[in-house]
C-alpha cells in the first residue's frame, strides 16, 4: 500500500490520507521542533491492508524531511519504530521503545 498521498493538516492536528472516502489518520502534537504522535486510527473498512504501517511510514520521512524530534506516544507507531530500528534516529533522547 505505498504512493499514499499524505497530506499535514495542522488545523487538524494529524496527517491523514483519503481513501475510498475514508480517513486514515495519525494525530499530533507540535511544539517547536518536536512532534508527539499521540494517535493512529485506520477506518474499520481498510483495517488489514497495511495503510496504517504506510501510513506511519510516510509520517516518519516527513518528520524527517522537516527536521523534527519524534515522541512517539502511540503504540501503534512506537511498535513499527521497534520493528524498523531505522527510524529510531528520529526519537526524542533518552525515550526507550520497549
Amino acid at each position: 500500500m505505498e504512493n499514499l498521498q499524505l497530506i499535514d493538516n495542522p488545523e487538524a492536528k494529524r496527517y491523514e490520507v483519503h481513501i475510498d472516502g475514508l480517513v486514515p489518520r495519525i494525530e499530533y502534537i507540535k511544539a517547536k521542533d518536536k512532534i508527539y504522535l499521540t494517535h493512529t486510527e485506520v477506518p474499520r473498512g481498510l483495517e488489514g491492508k497495511g495503510i496504517g504501517t504506510s501510513l506511519v511510514k510516510a509520517v516518519l520521512e516527513d518528520i524527517e524531511k522537516k527536521d523534527l524530534t519524534l515522541v512517539p506516544m502511540c503504540p501503534f507507531v512506537a511498535m513499527y519504530i521497534k520493528r524498523h530500528p531505522e527510524w529510531k534516529k528520529l526519537v526524542l533522547k533518552g525515550i526507550n521503545i520497549a
